[in-house]
């Protein structure tokens, strides 16, 4: 049943894609416009929402998060646990859902152009990468057991780009199906050197860029393997959200265990942070937090 649902998912996004009119699920907030989605690639399946997100909308992101950047971290193959890791050199934060009406109506958004359930979906992570940092290529499905616990796998990536970038920071991907009938005469020769190793988005402020980590089949693609280029010059900011194949919102504690789901809630719990940004840290009935333990609410 389920390859079956998420077929229909992808054949109904294809027809949504290349439609001429367009769909309001959000009819007092978004309306998804057909015009603005392109396809980047078909093998991964990845598309780019031209403008998706205000200029207002992009500021607001970069004001909650400038305070409260810290260095950001990979998942750990084997543990599943947060780890520093030169792969990827930026710094981040993570915006609880529903923060306030604006971050809600980005929420709005994701939901509407996806058709993903917004209780899928991660908390909005925002990133920072200055001249000379990137992530090198990686997936955004898990290869562990802890991580995959909460939601299962992740389906898709909605990565939104708050900036322009002068030169450097495009997506590529590295493994992606190349359509035979590309000349070399349609290469941007703009491209950073890391970009031009597979078929690249350039970061544009405003636009959205999806991609899906499974397959119809409900497996993961390999194909979808990405990288964020160096950024050679200017400042890129960014905000991801990732959806999962089930709800994100499940409280994992309801059988009794307790337990932090980053290592660093300690440090943060003994900075204050159970307080300061209780939303993060302690959560609510409905929505737990991450660092519950270490907070000693359960």
């Amino acid at each position: 049943m389920t390859r079956v649902w998420l077929q229909l998912f992808f054949f109904f996004f294809f027809l949504l894609s290349i439609s001429s009119s367009s769909y309001a699920a959000s009819p007092h907030t978004f309306t998804v416009n057909p015009s603005k989605v392109r396809q980047i690639s078909w093998n991964p399946r990845a598309f780019v929402y031209e403008g998706l997100l205000t200029d207002a909308e992009c500021d607001h992101l970069i004001s909650i998060a400038k305070s409260e950047l810290k260095r950001s971290a990979v998942a750990d193959n084997l543990s599943g646990q947060s780890k520093l890791s030169e792969v990827r050199t930026s710094s981040g934060m993570f915006i609880p859902k529903a923060k306030d009406p604006i971050v809600a109506g980005i929420e709005d958004k994701i939901a509407t152009w996806t058709f993903l359930p917004k209780e899928n979906g991660e908390d909005i992570q925002v990133l920072r990468y200055e001249p000379g940092q990137k992530y090198e290529p990686h997936y955004d499905y898990f290869a562990d057991k802890v991580n995959i616990a909460r939601g299962g796998h992740r389906i898709a990536t909605v990565l939104m780009y708050l900036t322009d970038v002068t030169k450097g920071g495009e997506t590529v991907f590295p493994e992606a199906e190349v359509p035979s009938r590309r000349k070399a005469a349609e290469v941007d020769h703009s491209l950073s050197e890391c970009a031009k190793k597979g078929i690249a988005v350039k970061p544009r402020r405003g636009d959205a860029l999806l991609f899906f980590s499974l397959t119809p089949h409900a497996v993961p693609d390999p194909k979808s393997l990405h990288a964020g280029c160096p950024v050679i010059e200017g400042e890129k900011w960014s905000a991801t959200k990732w959806i999962h194949v089930d709800s994100f919102d499940k409280n994992l504690d309801a059988g009794g265990n307790c337990a932090d789901l980053n290592e660093s809630c300690d440090r943060w719990a003994a900075l204050g942070e159970c307080t300061k940004n209780s939303e993060y840290m302690v959560g609510s009935p409905d929505l737990p937090g991450y660092c519950r333990r270490s907070c000693k609410v359960c």
